[in-house]
């Protein structure tokens, strides 16, 4: 037997009695009467052990300090955990506003615009409408969009915990996310304080926003503001907003199928904006209906009478801005830079005259019709300042549907020759005066021999002369003697700034690249003896309720050249149109301008100015493709004169009233000048000609020499 339970074995105490004879040998006697039985010896108490008391308590010591470091470092654990969050997640999470100023926070401007006769032409910028209560809207308006969002907004807090495990068991079935579980309180939070990127940083800084939102505002409050701030897509926020963009009447008008659509947009606003994708829209806004019923917040009969009410846009969902869009682009930009981001709703008086804007994009959309094909050429630009710098018309481009890139304002093209302006005018503050000759000659710096359009050179000419015929050899020779720096200097007074201080020689050839806006605005100095005015969209900025923000006052006179060069330069511009490179821009008034062209036809330019106005046209191609051999004083002029002649219809015809006589030569030049001039202009005639001998140039059938087009 082995049983370790028994009690150990215990030996008996004393020494046994003998036996008897009859247990020795068995006899069958009686044995001898039995003592009655001892009673049984009291079980010995065992012996103190010292040792296994102290092994007992030592087991039980170890537990409380276990525990008590087994929570420090969990304490410690958390602690970091959740210090790494807030550093990582959380230390940027933006900071709650007022309860007031949460309806305004990150609230950009809505903007009416204006013509400069107070027209309105249209309207811009987010579309908010009123704000609205949810005691001026029916009931069935805030109820669609927690149809649509939220249908247990009144039983959880912030984040919905049961919406979660939902959705996580929902998309685990699906293996991809099919369902969330954004509460209308985290929505909110995104919406106007986070931006919509899907990661863990968003999400756990929407879930404080939103807690931080409920700890301010009561459930009627969150669904308040929630109705007055989401996204409706069409640049609209805010039920009211909404209503009125879409269907043009306010919140409280609804309908409950409109109320429906309406809630169906906030998911996918840009997708399914009503003037995008209606009948996607109307698909999601049966499911609200279909919500709306099993929450029993509507009745079959109501439900089936919305299915049967389809809702009908409103014009204003669908307007067309049409030829103003490049004006109201560039308009709002400057409204918000003079009136801020969290500007109240704006009425913004531009400086566009309609009847100018009207002509300036007809005449580039047919002439672009027309003569576009035949010169290989897609693309135009248009820009005129009235004589106080206002922009009156502006056209980016010939379908601002098709293509909203403003080319007047935002590319940056080669000027080519309509730059030699700026030149000349360095060269004049040099003391160089119209009268005095140069050689048009074969040039060279280092590597480079500019030539004249159509090759050739005429010898001596004066610097006048030059100009009107864009001679390309003076005007470097002229860039040359002023310097990179004395040009770089003048461009900027002028307000061209996209060039380098101290742009290389190339520059006399219009090498860089400008905006159209700055070239036409450079030209305007020219216009006004010398005066710098800077070109300006804006009147006046006044909130919808009427009270003043902005103002524009005409600034003092800034002038950046001599009004006697300044003269100079007018004169010798005007035998550009009279004489030179622009005859196709004449219109029977005093004007004066300088074409263009970039090296291998892929720019053509023509600025010029009257006492009144003073346009730019550009003419191109927005991959800078060559055009088939287009320059400044063929389609570009010929748009020019065309918009001129109906900016100028109402007004009488008028000289530039402040230009001064040309000054004399102070010396009397040397004598032998002629003869060395002659020389050298018949030697370099000589050299032409044998060179023209030996490599005379292809003329195709049909077409003028080169020499013989404009410039």
């Amino acid at each position: 037997m082995n049983d370790w339970t028994l009690p150990p074995y215990r030996f008996e105490e004393g020494p046994k009695p003998p036996p008897t004879p009859e247990a020795a040998f068995g006899a069958s006697a009686p044995p001898p009467e039995e003592p009655p039985p001892e009673p049984p010896a009291p079980e010995p108490e065992q012996p103190f052990r010292a040792d296994l008391k102290h092994q007992k308590a030592r087991r039980r010591g170890w537990i409380l300090p276990t525990l008590l470091v087994g929570l420090l470092l969990g304490v410690l654990t958390a602690g970091g955990g959740a210090g790494y969050v807030w550093w990582k997640y959380l230390r940027d999470t933006p900071a709650l506003p007022t309860r007031e100023a949460l309806f305004a926070v990150n609230r950009a401007p809505g903007i009416r615009f204006e013509d400069k006769n107070g027209q309105v032409i249209a309207t811009r910028g987010p579309r908010y409408g009123q704000r609205i209560t949810l005691g001026t809207v029916p009931n069935y308006v805030p109820l669609a969009f927690m149809a649509a969002e939220d249908r247990r907004f009144y039983k959880h807090g912030p984040i919905d915990l049961q919406g979660i495990a939902r959705a996580a068991w929902v998309n685990f079935k699906a293996k991809r996310t099919v369902q969330g579980a954004s509460t209308l309180s985290q929505q909110l939070a995104k919406g106007l304080f986070l931006t919509p990127d899907r990661t863990v940083k968003r999400k756990l800084q929407e879930m404080v926003m939103a807690r931080r939102l409920e700890q301010v505002l009561t459930k009627d409050e969150v669904l308040e503001l929630y109705l007055n701030r989401v996204f409706f897509g069409a640049n609209t926020f805010g039920v009211d907003g909404a209503s009125r963009t879409y269907f043009g009447k306010p919140a409280s008008e609804l309908t409950l199928s409109e109320a429906a659509l309406l809630a169906s947009l906030p998911k996918a606003p840009s997708r399914l904006a009503l003037n995008r994708d209606m009948s996607g829209a109307l698909a999601r806004s049966r499911l609200v209906l279909a919500n709306m019923r099993k929450e029993g917040w509507i009745t079959a009969e109501q439900e089936s009478r919305a299915l049967d009410d389809t809702p009908r846009l409103s014009p204003m969902a669908v307007q067309n801005e049409g030829d103003y869009g490049w004006v109201l682009d560039y308009a709002t930009t400057e409204a918000v830079r003079i009136a801020g981001q969290n500007a109240p709703d704006l009425v913004v008086r531009l400086t566009i005259d309609p009847l100018l804007q009207r002509q300036g994009s007809e005449v580039v959309r047919q002439t672009m019709a027309f003569d576009g094909e035949r010169g290989g050429a897609t693309q135009a630009a248009l820009l005129s300042l009235s004589a106080d710098g206002a922009i009156r018309a502006m056209v980016g481009g010939t379908d601002y549907i098709e293509s909203p890139f403003n080319r007047a304002v935002q590319a940056r093209r080669q000027p080519g020759s309509t730059f030699k302006p700026f030149i000349y005018a360095a060269a004049l503050d040099r003391g160089v005066l119209p009268t005095d000759i140069r050689v048009d000659e074969p040039v060279k710096f280092g590597e480079w021999a500019p030539e004249n359009y159509g090759g050739g050179y005429r010898g001596p000419m004066t610097v006048e002369q030059a100009l009107v015929n864009s001679t390309n050899t003076i005007a470097v020779k002229l860039g040359q003697e002023v310097g990179g720096p004395a040009i770089g200097e003048l461009v900027r007074r002028f307000g061209i700034t996209s060039l380098p201080p101290n742009p290389d020689l190339s520059v006399a050839l219009g090498s860089y690249g400008v905006s159209l806006l700055q070239m036409t605005s450079g030209f305007q100095v020219f216009q006004q003896g010398g005066n710098r005015i800077e070109p300006y969209i804006i009147e006046s900025i006044s909130s919808q309720g009427g009270a003043p923000i902005f103002a524009r006052q005409a600034p003092a006179p800034l002038s950046v050249y001599d009004v006697g060069r300044a003269s100079m330069m007018v004169k010798m511009m005007k035998k550009v149109v009279t004489e030179g490179t622009a005859r196709r821009a004449a219109f029977g008034r005093p004007a004066a301008g300088k074409t263009g062209t970039s090296q291998n036809w892929r720019d053509a330019w023509f600025v010029g100015f009257t006492p009144d106005y003073v346009t730019g046209v550009w003419v191109g191609n927005d991959n800078e493709k060559p055009m088939n051999k287009v320059v400044g004083g063929d389609i570009p002029a010929s748009i020019w004169r065309r918009f001129m002649m109906v900016a100028h219809q109402t007004l009488a015809v008028r000289d530039f009233d402040w230009l001064l006589p040309d000054p004399m030569p102070e010396s009397e030049p040397d004598p032998r000048n002629g003869y060395y001039e002659t020389l050298a202009a018949e030697f370099a005639r000589a050299a032409s000609d044998l060179d023209a001998e030996a490599n005379p140039p292809p003329v195709p059938e049909g077409q003028p020499a080169p020499a013989n087009l404009p410039y």
